[in-house]
């Protein structure tokens, strides 16, 4: 089963309610990205945000330049059919972020759980290659995933658990560590779950 394949059953099967990393409100994805001062017609894309309910809460705020890539068509019909009418203002994008070529450039790349799945160097090559040709200097990366000695599998699939100084060992020398912030994330079953985030800034 190729990855497509494995997310698109994922969303066909089961609502985006019921899976673990489910928020209504993804609160510190939304204080990370108020910390930026972004104004509001500065571009954002949220990887692996088919399903997420961060683009309705940006939405809200008054953000107008919005893309959210996911590489299930079914996860991204979930956020399109949940905002109605407000989708047709976010660019939509049904890639595998290892293939994926944007459009243009953004100020900020927000990522909450994508970069841990990628665990052939390849991949994780063509992703920093990938973000390193769309963030320019002064622009911003808000990354999330499972810290060292937490989770090490989510959806069937193994991870690659990340702190501060490995996941600055991937992203190179012209991003900066500014913020970094831990959640645990209770998931539908009520189950916790370790999160870090850290937000890089280019120089």
């Amino acid at each position: 089963m190729t990855n497509k394949q494995h997310w698109e059953s994922i969303y066909k099967n089961n609502a985006p309610k019921n899976l673990s990393w489910y928020q209504t409100k993804p609160t510190l994805s939304l204080q990370l990205i108020e910390h930026c001062s972004l104004s509001k017609n500065q571009a954002i894309i949220d990887i692996g945000g088919g399903a997420s309910c961060l683009v309705d809460h940006l939405l809200q705020q008054g953000y107008q330049q919005l893309s959210v890539l996911d590489i299930s068509d079914h996860a991204l019909q979930y956020s399109q059919k949940r905002l109605g009418d407000k989708a047709k203002m976010v660019h939509w994008h049904e890639e595998n972020i290892t293939r994926f070529i944007p459009p243009f450039d953004y100020n900020l790349w927000h990522d909450r759980a994508v970069f841990h799945f990628l665990r052939e160097k390849a991949d994780r090559q063509h992703y920093i290659e990938t973000l390193h040709s769309v963030i320019k200097k002064q622009s911003f990366v808000i990354i999330a995933a499972f810290p060292i000695g937490g989770v090490e599998k989510c959806s069937g699939l193994d991870i690659v658990q990340y702190n501060a100084k490995t996941l600055s060992a991937e992203l190179g020398d012209d991003f900066i560590l500014v913020e970094q912030l831990t959640e645990q994330h209770l998931t539908p079953s009520n189950n916790t779950q370790d999160f870090q985030y850290f937000r890089f800034k280019r120089v």
